[in-house]
């Protein structure tokens, strides 16, 4: 079971350039966004990122750091930095219909780039974030697969 209150999307940079996919339906159809999406119930976040970006674009990427997070009261999303494994970005054809690599200055030049998505790569482009980096800590009780801690 999908939560759509909780969601993730990752910042994954290939050879300079930025993974973005145009998404294909909601409030971004059409937009061109960072890939990622829904946290699955019982799911940690840094696992949904992982797994969203290989669903949306067959890139495997692991999650590096905390970049930002939004809040509403309705919802929050974690936007990751995270390095790029292996892949050569392929489009779902159905929660996106392209992907496209582009510096992250020229993202942010696209009309059709959805806001939030222009604003953290803005703050990517001016080094303007709190990241918080992604700790190899992990408690006596746990694994990484059921643990992650950032910052620390």
């Amino acid at each position: 079971m999908n939560n759509k209150y909780f969601t993730v999307c990752g910042i994954v940079e290939i050879d300079g350039k930025i993974l973005l996919v145009r998404h294909t339906y909601g409030n971004a159809e059409g937009r061109i966004l960072l890939p990622g999406g829904y946290v699955s119930e019982g799911e940690l976040p840094t696992k949904a990122a992982e797994r969203e970006i290989y669903e949306e674009t067959q890139v495997k990427a692991k999650v590096r750091s905390v970049f930002s997070i939004q809040f509403t009261p309705e919802q929050w999303c974690v936007i990751f930095l995270m390095d790029y494994i292996s892949g050569t970005p392929i489009s779902d054809g159905w929660e996106n219909s392209e992907i496209l690599l582009l510096t992250a200055e020229e993202a942010v030049q696209h009309n059709d780039i959805t806001n939030l998505s222009r604003a953290v790569l803005q703050a990517y482009i001016n080094n303007q974030n709190g990241c918080l980096e992604k700790s190899d800590y992990i408690r006596r009780s746990s694994t990484e697969n059921d643990y992650a801690i950032f910052g620390i």
